[in-house]
């Protein structure tokens, strides 16, 4: 039997032989090459072959006497003995039949090439027991990169055999139940992609946090992506949308840069342990994307490929070779973390306080943990480590999981959410905040600290103990309900997150959260960037550096915004209020002041529809427009709809709906509904007139109020009398709800009020509202409330009071 297979010969049926890596890459150069999916070619030694070589001179028994009697939780042991095991095998020469063997197919691979010695190889781990659907072995043993020659190869598949009893390898298989002796390792032997010269990177086809099965989560750096996989690079990140993919449409839901701070190149060594090294990434290239956005979106058509033939979610890493422009899979396995979450039980960490912000970075595992910090800088620090410290260290890698299994939580300087760390974070258990930058230097051994990873994808470190609590819901148990719950969600962060929550869709998406959180520059600055002050200019043309304009930026960003809540809700109504900035809040973006004015009370001021119909905003207006009909029209994301705030006369709701039918945004077309938000008197008092220009009201509770009972309602001075459910307030809502039920048109409520309380909720929905958007720690609570109100939604309707037109 030949102990050496190529990769056209082996595929997913062949793990005993090659191991679960080798399978993969056999079953993706069979079955998906005209499919589109580039694999580098190669061969894979068999695990027939490893066992040959460990029977020789009963090494295998040697290695067997070591492991059994070893305490994988004994740290120094644990050293000792990995080390003896691997130095045994380093020194075990092959078998005579199997390095000729790898000789002859080495000569196979450069027969053709003119200069054979200047080609190089990866060779790669892979073993019997990795990349299952129940375990990753995520880098548990080694690859090689940048290997020359067939000497060099001979050595790193030696190495690579060695690697099976690397610390890491050792304790993982002990602690998820698996036999040393029952493990063996194939070695692949994959020529190099040159993305040494390019770029690389990670890619999932579901979120890792939360779970979202719709869209394509993608990571990318310059040079080899060991520094991804390592932790070694904070890299780009990208959300690309199945949906759209599938369509042919624009398909990316969110860039964001990372700081892409070194890269893994080529040296001139060709040989384990001297053919690669760490070099620092010019600050110019830093700033920019590694990929293109037709790059992104070609990888996840690929990453949709392999997902569909396997059948299930999967991490697939990747590269683009610098000389050739193409792009090839390096590797593809099941992702084994939220693929097998259950799926009937949401469990959620929610903060009861906050307190001062220490340090933030990528957030891993959606949980919350707390205790004090220990900072180690080398993983022989860790008798150091007590269980319930929180691990804080320059990066991680799969060395320290004898450790990590042991933290309440973990922070790191350095690494992305794809790395091999965060890979084992998640299956642990355990939040972690990553590519922080700086928590080495800031947090202090021995103070207590709490890492929230429960607040979208920003992970924060609080100063202290801070108290919090898990809330798990069954949501298959989920009663019935006489309304639409929607909720309110205020940044893209959390959407797919929420999404998992009961819902029937997003009554208020704030464009303003968008713009202050992912924008940060007033838009006027941002259209004019050469008349700005030198200081100002300068921090303006820092952000938006990996954008095509400064325009650019702004109309990008809130379509990603838009887009990633509009994807997470699908096909779900999501209705996106246009920007309600007041002019003191417009004035605390980048350059805000050169363009605000003063005003004695800015909520009563320049704001809503008054603002869009104004000459002075009419440009700014022009980019959310532009970025709303991207994301209907472009991505086809038609779920959008749109709500415009604050609309004080009947002329300033004529002028909106002209300025956006300009803008491309019509009633009607292509689904397209455009809501008013009720939230001044006058628009109840005039319902019937309002209706004629939009399709259907949103109240908005607050404004009403304030409005009404004419108080400031960040007044603590009258701060006890703002109250919802007033009687003045309610009459005003009904005469909305009613209006709008006349005329057969969407009514819903979006304001704090049914959020705070519950028997205002009630009251609503024997009125007669059609749906109430809540904050979504609210949700559950108020739908079980609202489950025991007697009848279904149509028997409560035809209970609810309705004031006959022309009656008030």
């Amino acid at each position: 039997m030949t102990d050496i297979l190529w990769f056209e010969q082996i595929g997913m049926g062949d793990v005993a032989r090659v191991g679960g890596k080798n399978a993969s890459l056999g079953e993706m150069v069979s079955h998906l090459s005209s499919a589109g999916v580039r694999v580098p070619r190669g061969f894979a030694t068999t695990a027939d072959a490893y066992r040959r070589f460990l029977a020789a001179d009963g090494l295998d028994e040697r290695i067997r006497a070591a492991v059994e009697r070893l305490d994988p939780d004994d740290v120094a042991e644990l050293v000792r003995v990995g080390t003896d095991v691997r130095g045994w095998i380093e020194q075990q020469p092959f078998p005579a039949d199997l390095e000729r063997e790898i000789r002859d197919a080495y000569g196979h691979l450069v027969a053709n090439d003119d200069d054979p010695d200047g080609v190089t190889w990866a060779v790669r781990s892979s073993a019997t027991a990795e990349d299952l659907p129940d375990a990753s072995f995520a880098g548990q043993q080694e690859t090689f990169l940048n290997i020359g020659g067939v000497e060099n190869i001979l050595q790193a598949v030696r190495s690579v055999y060695a690697s099976l009893y690397n610390d890491r390898a050792i304790a993982y298989r002990v602690h998820h139940g698996f036999d040393h002796h029952d493990v063996a390792l194939s070695a692949g032997v994959q020529r190099m992609v040159r993305s040494d010269v390019g770029a690389s990177g990670v890619m999932f086809t579901v979120d890792t946090e939360s779970g979202f099965d719709q869209a394509v989560f993608l990571t990318s750096s310059y040079g080899l992506g060991e520094a991804v996989v390592q932790g070694a690079v904070n890299p780009d990140e990208f959300y690309v949308y199945k949906p759209a993919l599938r369509e042919g449409r624009p398909a990316i839901l969110k860039r964001a840069v990372g700081d892409k701070a070194i890269a893994m190149r080529y040296t001139d060594g060709r040989h384990v342990g001297g053919s690669t090294a760490f070099v620092d990434v010019d600050p110019s290239e830093r700033r920019r994307f590694s990929v293109t956005d037709d790059e992104v979106e070609e990888l996840g058509r690929i990453a949709l490929v392999i997902e569909e033939h396997y059948g299930r979610p999967m991490d697939i890493e990747w590269a683009r070779d610098g000389v050739d422009g193409r792009l090839y899979v390096l590797q593809a396995r099941p992702e084994t973390v939220v693929s097998r979450s259950t799926e009937n039980v949401l469990r959620r960490f929610v903060l009861r306080e906050r307190g001062e912000v220490l340090v933030r970075g990528s957030a891993i595992g959606q949980r919350i943990g707390a205790g004090a910090v220990r900072v180690l800088t080398s993983i022989d620090q860790m008798h150091d480590f007590a269980p319930g410290d929180v691990l804080v260290a320059d990066m991680t890698d799969p060395d320290w999981e004898p450790i990590m299994k042991r933290a309440a939580a973990i922070v790191t300087d350095r690494g992305g959410r794809t790395c091999h760390a965060a890979i084992i974070a998640r299956e642990l258990g355990i939040p972690a905040v990553v590519g922080t930058g700086d928590a080495t230097r800031v947090l202090s051994g021995g103070e207590h600290i709490t890492v929230s990873c429960a607040e979208g994808d920003e992970g924060l470190v609080y100063r202290g103990l801070l108290p919090f609590d898990e809330e798990q819901t069954e949501l298959d148990r989920m009663p019935e309900v006489p309304v639409k719950i929607m909720m309110n969600v205020g940044t893209p962060d959390q959407a797919f997150s929420f999404s998992k929550l009961p819902h029937r869709g997003v009554g208020l998406a704030r464009l303003e959260f968008i713009i202050n959180r992912q924008i940060g520059i007033h838009p006027r600055a941002l259209l004019g960037v050469d008349e700005l002050p030198v200081d100002i200019a300068g921090v303006v043309r820092e952000r938006v550096a990996a954008y095509p304009s400064p325009r650019e930026y702004f109309v990008q960003r809130v379509a990603e915004g838009v887009s990633t809540i509009a994807a997470a809700f699908a096909p779900e109504p999501v209705i996106v209020r246009l920007s309600d900035f007041k002019s003191n809040e417009y004035a605390n973006l980048v350059g805000g002041r050169l363009f605000e004015p003063e005003e004695e009370n800015p909520m009563l001021g320049y704001r809503g529809a008054s603002r869009y119909i104004s000459e002075d905003f009419r440009a700014c207006f022009d980019l959310e427009c532009e970025a709303l009909r991207r994301v209907r029209d472009d991505m086809g994301l038609t779920n959008v709809q749109i709500m415009v705030p604050f609309v004080r006369t009947l002329d300033e709701a004529r002028g909106v709906i002209g300025l956006l039918a300009e803008n491309g945004l019509r009633r009607g077309e292509n689904g397209l509904k455009i809501v008013m938000m009720c939230e001044l008197p006058s628009n109840a008092i005039l319902a019937e007139q309002f209706l004629e220009y939009f399709d259907g009201f949103s109240i908005g509770s607050n404004d009403m109020t304030q409005l009404a009972l004419g108080l400031d309602r960040d007044s603590a001075l009258v701060a006890a009398s703002f109250d919802e459910r007033d009687p003045a307030v309610r009459r005003l809502m009904g005469f909305a709800i009613d209006a709008c039920r006349r005329q057969g048109k969407y009514v819903g409520i979006c304001g704090q009020g049914p959020s705070d309380h519950p028997d205002f909720a009630e009251w609503l929905v024997t009125r007669g509202i059609e749906s109430i958007s809540l904050n979504p720690d609210t949700v559950v609570s108020t739908w079980f409330g609202l489950s025991e109100l007697d009848g279904t939604h149509a028997a409560v309707l035809s209970r609810a009071e309705l004031a006959p037109a022309g009656s008030r």
